[in-house]
């Protein structure tokens, strides 16, 4: 895996690629990086003059304290146990990309600015990252009618030659996904757990290798499932897609209510919720909240699910405002 000098910094830093499993000095945070990343630009600086500068060359030029500046001598000092690690990766049909690579999905910068993940690794085709597609949010656990939409949905998607945008595991994600492939349409994943687990599945490989999938995550590539990477990760389905939809949401709790009620806060784009007799009590809320409803059954031609949705949002303000992404 080829990387550049600026992206191989940001992995040093901002990764646990290489690192033991209790390292006397944890890569940034988002918290931690994006303060430093201000620092670089306001002194004319690239990730990767930070390989050319000691300890105290850093407390100087960057105005760090000694512990700030320890911390990151310290872990630029394992380019070869990362380069050992990236290799590995790459047999397995993993690869990365970083906010200073061009690359890197663009809607992340526009939409989610400073909280677009510093680092992404990703299985299968790249270029499927932010193209036109819808999202579709919800339970692991539905009803009938829930099924149907899921189905109903990524079928739509798949002949339609749109992207659907999910978070990879059971319930919604699985069956609007596979409904998608099914149609030999394309898909993407954003997963919030273990994607060397994920690739080894034989349908997603079969995808993969088609050129119709692409598994993605922020976090490390045998990371195991915890509820704040879930909840982490759903703002990254959210900012990829051009319109979501909530088949099935809790009220007032959940990673769907949260995923959603962030959503329609920050006006990433459109968000409609499935509505019929027996919906989810989350999926009122979320209609009361500012949600377009989406009807069950869909009664137009699914070919134009997109158009529909479309002029459906019409009435919204504009999602994205003009914006001149930083360099990292």
């Amino acid at each position: 895996m080829t990387i550049s000098h600026d992206s191989q910094v940001i992995l040093l830093l901002c990764s646990h690629l290489g690192l033991p499993a209790d390292p006397e000095f944890p890569p940034f945070t988002l918290r931690d990086w994006n303060p430093l990343a201000v620092k670089l630009q306001s002194a004319s600086m690239r990730p990767s003059d930070l390989l050319e500068i000691n300890s105290i060359g850093l407390q100087s030029q960057l105005n760090l304290t000694e512990e700030e500046a320890n911390r990151i001598a310290n872990l630029l000092q394992r380019s070869g146990s990362l380069a050992i690690d990236l290799e590995r990766l790459a047999s397995l049909g993993i690869n990365v990309t970083t906010r200073v690579d061009s690359d890197y999905p663009e809607r992340y910068k526009q939409r989610l600015k400073g909280s677009a993940p510093s680092v992404l690794f990703y299985a299968g085709e790249k270029a499927l990252l932010g193209q036109p597609g819808i999202a579709v949010i919800g339970s692991r656990n539905l009803d009938e009618v829930g099924q149907a939409c899921a189905e109903f949905v990524g079928n739509a998607c798949g002949i339609s030659g749109l992207v659907l945008y999910s978070g990879g595991a059971k319930g919604v994600d699985t069956l609007s996904m596979k409904a998608a492939l099914s149609a030999r349409g394309t898909a993407v994943g954003v997963l919030a757990d273990s994607l060397e687990k994920a690739i080894r599945d034989p349908e997603n490989r079969s995808a993969i290798s088609r050129g119709d999938l692409c598994l993605a995550t922020p976090y490390s590539p045998s990371a195991p499932f915890t509820v704040g990477t879930a909840m982490g990760r759903n703002k990254l389905i959210y900012t990829l897609a051009d319109y979501a939809i909530v088949v099935a949401s809790d009220a007032g709790k959940g990673g769907t209510w949260a995923g959603a009620s962030e959503a329609l806060k920050a006006k990433w784009l459109p968000v409609f919720a499935l509505e019929h007799s027996l919906m989810a009590p989350g999926n009122t809320l979320l209609i009361q909240k500012g949600a377009i409803p989406f009807p069950h059954p869909f009664m137009g031609d699914r070919l134009k699910l997109y158009e529909w949705m479309e002029n459906q949002s019409l009435s919204q303000s504009k999602t994205e405002t003009a914006f001149q992404p930083g360099l990292f």
